[in-house]
């Protein structure tokens, strides 16, 4: 007969949660480090009861926005590689509705998260509920159906017994390298309460073993053929180089071929910016000499990327005639471009391609090293703009990258600064440049601050956020003081919503309504009123103070400087305020990106917009492959 134990359902997902362990090349890690959440009627006598009781095995930390503890778990996941996260937990109604956006972001860029929204009741005795969405031809849909199209896997615990195999699936997507993301357990309010005899296998010690699955060997075999045929060769690092640490497997396969490496957002850092094959970002936001190579290639082998639109410069970057060729742990996005599917792990790809008898010619080589120092060059006049009376944003992303330790961590997201930090930031350590660019979610810098250090303690964390991003979710900055997590948050203010103002300037609309300004004559007031005499009186320094960070304020390249190195040294959230040129931005080396210009308009800007996109619009192609 099982051995048995009768516990609540929310009790018995709790402990199930502190038993979860998973494993990779011999290394055994704990998979939930706590539970995230905001209580309300829909969990705190059930999940909150749970975690009460068993605080001592699965720690609770309390956010203020269930948006930003979802950011907090994701940033968390990524930062140890996949290889654990958190739980987040909010009552029915808003708080779970607030989670959506985090799903999307989770799911969208592959980072295992757990959610744990509270639900309806089962047996519908109170219907409708506080918090309840009726639905007259249905009675068994709540405000959680929302959570389906943005989680990898949701269910709804309608009895408690339930919650034994709804679990194990959980643990086998978040776990899962090629189908991770959000996983959704949507739990009715009574259900959550109600005991049954678990059986204690359940409650046991697991581990989860992260393989390493190998491609192909006939697919090997013809990738082998297809570099050794090849005259321009490239291959695009992403995330999943890094989550698969495949970093120096991937250093090895680029200096034995001398095979150029151009990065994605997800896979900047894939190689130091100062190795020899290193030619930076690729696409919309990448370098001269990347996209220059992009252009040319005849073989294009993908890395652990899902090739996204900023990636192919919306299918325009690359040439007619290129080959690809596919390295990635899931099926699903090996195929993509029409390229020699190689579905396994990055790094036994990589180790296998190390091994190749090939190497390119001199003057390939030759044009790798021209380009490069071009580029080298560019950006340290980028970086020495001496621009006033405002700093110019490129010069503050030097003086951070010059600011941080090589194994520390910078943070981005949304806005105008993911591009130039994207182009720019010369990353020296594979974990130490974290952009969200996937969702690009506005909010998500902050929360995701609190999250990496949480999970690397041992290195100093730098936010760069805009203040348009900034003032989505500022309320974390509560949460890093509670928690007593010293992050440093470099908050950018250029008076609006610099990257979406500089995009409608491009299209003819003079950066309609993306300023921070009083309504004037029916508007939000156009780009071109530079005067400042309508702007909003805004003290975000001040809004940072009152949350409970210590707050620098600077002018001057040599202000943030002095700033930095303080915020080094202390203890405390830090928010170092500086203002920079909204209009002084850079565009060197971007490729085109497909926007969607008006096809007629009264506005003779907008039709200039369209005839320059239907030009580039004729470079666009489908890769079907061979």
């Amino acid at each position: 007969m099982t051995a048995t134990t009768r516990l609540t359902m929310a009790q018995a997902l709790i402990r199930f949660m502190a038993s979860q362990h998973v494993e990779r090349d011999g290394e055994e890690l704990l998979f939930f480090q706590g539970v995230w959440g905001i209580f309300g009627h829909g969990n705190v006598a059930g999940i909150g009861q749970a975690l009460f009781q068993y605080r001592d095995l699965m720690p609770y930390h309390l956010a203020r926005n269930e948006q930003a503890m979802v950011h907090i778990a994701a940033a968390h996941a990524r930062m140890r590689d996949r290889l654990g996260t958190f739980a987040c937990t909010s009552s029915i109604g808003p708080g779970a509705t607030n989670m959506i956006t985090g799903a999307a972001l989770a799911t969208i860029d592959r980072l295992p998260v757990l959610l744990l929204p509270g639900d309806v009741f089962a047996s519908r005795r109170p219907d409708p509920v506080l918090q309840q969405l009726e639905v007259p031809s249905r009675g068994d849909v709540s405000v959680n159906d929302a959570f389906i199209p943005v989680s990898r896997y949701f269910d709804r615990i309608t009895r408690p017994e339930q919650i034994v195999p709804a679990a194990l699936a959980a643990m086998r997507v978040l776990t899962s390298q090629a189908d991770t993301g959000a996983v959704t357990l949507a739990l009715p309010q009574d259900v959550q309460t109600e005991a049954f005899d678990v059986p204690d296998e359940f409650l046991e010690k697991r581990v989860w073993h992260i393989g390493r699955p190998a491609p192909d060997a006939a697919a090997m075999a013809r990738l082998w053929e297809l570099i050794a045929s090849s005259r321009r060769p490239l291959a695009v690092a992403g995330g999943g180089v890094i989550y698969s640490r495949a970093t120096d497997a991937l250093a090895r396969f680029a200096e034995r071929t001398g095979i150029p490496v151009a990065e994605t957002q997800a896979g900047k850092g894939a190689l130091r910016f100062d190795h020899p094959q290193s030619v930076g970002a690729i696409g919309v936001t990448g370098t001269a000499a990347a996209n220059a190579l992009a252009r040319e290639a005849d073989l294009v082998i993908g890395i652990g990327t899902r090739w996204s639109d900023f990636t192919t410069g919306s299918q325009a970057l690359f040439a007619p005639g290129a080959r690809f060729a596919n390295v990635n742990i899931a099926e699903f996005d090996a195929p993509k471009m029409g390229a020699l599917p190689l579905t396994g792990d990055a790094r036994v790809a990589l180790e296998a391609l190390a091994a190749i008898e090939h190497r390119v010619d001199d003057a390939y080589r030759d044009r790798i090293v021209r380009l490069r120092a071009e580029w080298d060059n560019e950006v340290d006049a980028l970086y020495a703009r001496k621009h006033a009376p405002l700093m110019a944003q490129s010069e503050l992303i030097g003086v951070v990258n010059e600011a941080i330790g090589e194994h520390d961590v910078v943070i981005c997201a949304a806005g105008s600064l993911p591009g130039e930090m994207h182009r720019l930031w010369r990353a020296r350590d594979p974990k130490q440049y974290h952009v969200e660019y996937g969702y690009s979610c506005m909010g998500y810098e902050i929360p995701a601050g609190i999250g990496v250090k949480l999970a690397a303690p041992e290195r100093d964390v730098f936010v760069l956020v805009g203040d348009g991003s900034y003032l989505m979710m500022p309320s974390e900055i509560a949460t890093a003081a509670a928690e007593h997590t010293k992050i440093v948050i470099v908050l950018v203010d250029n008076q609006g919503f610099a990257s979406i103002g500089a995009l409608s300037r491009s299209l003819g609309t003079d950066g309609f309504g993306t300023q921070y300004r009083y309504r004037k004559n029916g508007s939000l007031g156009l780009d071109s009123e530079r005067a400042g005499l309508n702007d909003l009186p805004i003290d975000l320094a001040a809004n940072a103070e009152s949350l409970g960070a210590k707050v620098i304020r600077t002018r001057t390249v040599e202000e943030l400087r002095a700033a930095l190195a303080k915020a080094k040294r202390a203890t405390e959230v830090t928010v170092i305020y500086v203002k920079v040129d909204r209009y002084e931005g850079v565009s060197a080396g971007g490729a085109w990106w497909d926007v969607a210009t008006a096809e007629v308009s009264e506005i003779p800007a907008v039709n200039d917009a369209r005839d320059r996109d239907a030009l580039e619009r004729r470079r666009q192609r489908r890769h079907i492959g061979p």
